[in-house]
C-alpha cells in the first residue's frame, strides 16, 4: 500500500459486511449496514502544535478499532479492491482487544 497520512489521520480498512441475518436470510449489498469496525493499516505522524512539536498518536498499526459511521472518506484500493477509510484519530470510538 503507498499511502502515507499525514498529520492525526489514519488508514483504516473496514471488516466485510454480514451477508446473511441471525435467521439466515441473505442480504442484497444496498441492505447491508456498512460495518463500523475495521484495522488501522497506516498513521500518520501526529498532530502538529502551535509551538512546532508534534503529539504523537494513540494507534498504531494493526490495531482493531470502532469508529463512528459518518467518519472518514472512503475509496477503493486499486491493487487489492478493498474498501479503505481515511480518518482522523478522533473519530475513532475505542481500540477492541
Amino acid at each position: 500500500m503507498g499511502l502515507k497520512p499525514i498529520g492525526d489521520r489514519i488508514v483504516v480498512r473496514r471488516e466485510a459486511a454480514e451477508a446473511k441475518t441471525a435467521g439466515g436470510i441473505l442480504l442484497p449489498d444496498t441492505a447491508k449496514n456498512k460495518p463500523q469496525r475495521g484495522t488501522v493499516l497506516a498513521v500518520g505522524p501526529g498532530k502538529l502544535q502551535k509551538d512546532g512539536t508534534r503529539t504523537p498518536l494513540q494507534l498504531k498499526v494493526g490495531d482493531k478499532v470502532l469508529f463512528t459511521s459518518w467518519a472518514g472518506d472512503e475509496f477503493k484500493d486499486r491493487a487489492t479492491g478493498d474498501e479503505l477509510l481515511l480518518m482522523h484519530e478522533g473519530d475513532v470510538l475505542c481500540v477492541i482487544e
